[in-house]
Formats: C-alpha cells, sequence, structure tokens
C-alpha cells in the first residue's frame, strides 16, 4: 500500500480560496485608492459633497481591506 504524500483535494481547496483572497483583496484595495484619488480631485475642483461621498468609498474600502487582513489571521491562527 502506498502512501499518500499530497492531498489533493485539500491542495486544490486551498489554491482556489488563496486565488479568492488575493484577487477580492486586492479589488478591495484599489477602491480604496480610487476613493482617495477622486477624494482629491474632487476637493481640487471645489465638489465638496462628492468628495465627501469619495472619501467614505475609500474608508469602507480600508475597513474592508483592514477586516479581510484580520479574518486571513484568524483562520490561520485557528487551523
Amino acid at each position: 500500500m502506498m502512501a499518500v504524500v499530497v492531498e489533493t483535494k485539500e491542495l486544490l481547496e486551498t489554491v482556489a480560496a488563496s486565488l479568492v483572497a488575493g484577487v477580492g483583496m486586492t479589488f478591495v484595495f484599489s477602491i480604496a485608492i480610487w476613493g482617495v484619488a477622486r477624494f482629491a480631485e474632487l476637493s481640487r475642483n471645489d465638489r465638496p459633497v462628492a468628495a465627501s461621498a469619495s472619501a467614505a468609498v475609500a474608508i469602507l474600502a480600508l475597513l474592508g481591506t483592514l477586516s479581510g487582513v484580520a479574518f486571513g489571521i484568524v483562520v490561520m491562527t485557528n487551523k
């Protein structure tokens, strides 16, 4: 009887989860960057309401990024 060296199912699950997490976190952080850039542009053009909305989007995206990082740390330390 041969020993199983690599658990293929678990390996594929790990690859898929890391791909989804990597792309998702990159997307959420890019929204934060977009929000900050829009905030700066709209502030220079004297559009305070739109600038505030862009700042809110940036803050929410940064909170999403931080919560994703915290979730990843919790998942890694609990296994």
